[in-house]
């Protein structure tokens, strides 16, 4: 039931990058939300030179400004179609983003082709944590990774290498999940990556929770009050004021979810809080987010409507008013697919950088985003 379950999201998600949902039996469809403007979609500059990120359900984070380090997921390579087993890096230079080559070090064994994956870049520790993930449906990635990058000055010799090692937990069950969320949080002075919902082989969607210790590498008790939001999966979650923005997802009934909560800091934990918003953020799951200036961005997604699918939404975090807009692209020469796609922001320059995304299903085959985008934000921030 759980696989037939994935195998019909993959397929909804597919056709709402080609036109909007259709009324299915089970769903019901509604009229899409009030736009109040437009967001550009840019071809990114020299992206025709970029390869490997033709892929879906990958992880990518900024690890310093003019680097990009993407891990797993599924996508193209060799001309075929299938879990990857490569780190991917990017170096911008002279204004363009170019692939550069990645070397593991001394570890005898790669990636290990897991996609539905959390990644996080710790700036503290110079490190990248990698939990959960699924290697199938019925197959969960239970090894914690850690990531640590050096970059060499021996033009002849790989310009990157990565160091990887499983980081060897006490406890992992808050490890066995996938699609979930994983996000920077503080508590009385300790920074924890607090790890939230998600899927399992044996629940649609977990509403549990726990808070990894980066330095020790174990699970923490830590106090959470107040009404939980409900299990979740493919949401997302921002840091924001040493909390987490949790957006989102698809709950245990398959449906999306619309609402959004914040993980607040208390003087003993942590509290729940629910978010009001107006016009009440529309449901929606497999979108990326990112929070700036107290303003949380929902990017692309899937969502069920008659007439469009989602571009970006800019939520107030502290008046609740939310604004959507709708992504013009035209520039581009193939329809732009925002499910299981990456995001990094680049708040300097006001845009956000698209990597991958896509989807395949038996019925549809495997459709896969070309090349990297830029979405200028410079009018909505």
């Amino acid at each position: 039931m759980l696989a037939i379950c994935g195998v019909w999201c993959e397929i909804f998600q597919t056709l709402s990058g080609y036109f909007s949902p259709l009324s299915v039996a089970g769903f019901h469809v509604i009229e899409p939300p009030a736009i109040c403007g437009t967001v550009s979609a840019l071809l990114c500059p020299g992206s025709t030179e970029v390869s490997g990120l033709r892929r879906f359900g990958h992880c990518s984070v900024l690890i310093r400004p003019d680097m990009i380090i993407s891990t797993g997921g599924f996508g193209e390579k060799n001309g075929r179609h299938g879990r990857l087993g490569d780190i991917h890096a990017l170096i911008r230079h002279e204004g363009k983003w170019r692939n550069k080559s990645m070397k593991i070090g001394e570890s005898e064994n790669g990636w290990d082709g897991r996609l539905f994956h959390s990644m996080t870049w710790l700036s503290n520790y110079e490190r990248c944590l990698v939990l959960g993930g699924r290697f199938s449906p019925i197959s969960e990635a239970s090894k914690v990774l850690c990531l640590k990058f050096q970059q060499l000055t021996n033009e002849k010799q790989h310009n990157i290498v990565v160091e990887m090692a499983e980081a060897h937990l006490k406890e992992t069950d808050s490890s066995h999940r996938w699609r979930h969320s994983a996000s920077e949080v503080l508590s009385c002075g300790q920074t924890y990556l607090f790890i939230y919902g998600g899927r399992s082989v044996r629940e649609l969607a977990l509403g549990d929770w726990g808070f990894l210790h980066p330095d020790k590498l174990c699970w923490e008790k830590v106090l959470v009050v107040g009404s939980a939001p409900e299990g979740r999966h493919s949401h997302t979650a921002c840091s924001w004021k040493g909390g987490a923005v949790i957006a989102g997802g698809l709950g245990a009934e398959g449906l999306p979810l619309g609402t959004i909560f914040f993980l607040k800091p208390s003087t003993s934990g942590f509290c729940w809080e629910a978010i009001d918003t107006c016009p009440p953020v529309v449901p929606r799951y497999s979108h990326t987010s990112h929070v700036h200036e107290g303003k949380l961005l929902l990017v692309g997604g899937v969502w069920i409507h008659s007439h469009s699918v989602p571009g970006v939404s800019v939520i107030d975090l502290n008046t609740g008013q939310t604004y959507e807009y709708q992504i013009d692209c035209s520039p581009l020469q193939w329809p732009l697919m925002l499910h299981n796609h990456s995001s990094v922001l680049l708040q300097d320059e006001q845009r956000l950088l698209i990597l991958g995304g896509g989807g395949n299903c038996f019925s549809f085959g495997t459709h896969l985003n070309r090349q990297l985008v830029l979405l200028d934000l410079a009018n909505i921030l």
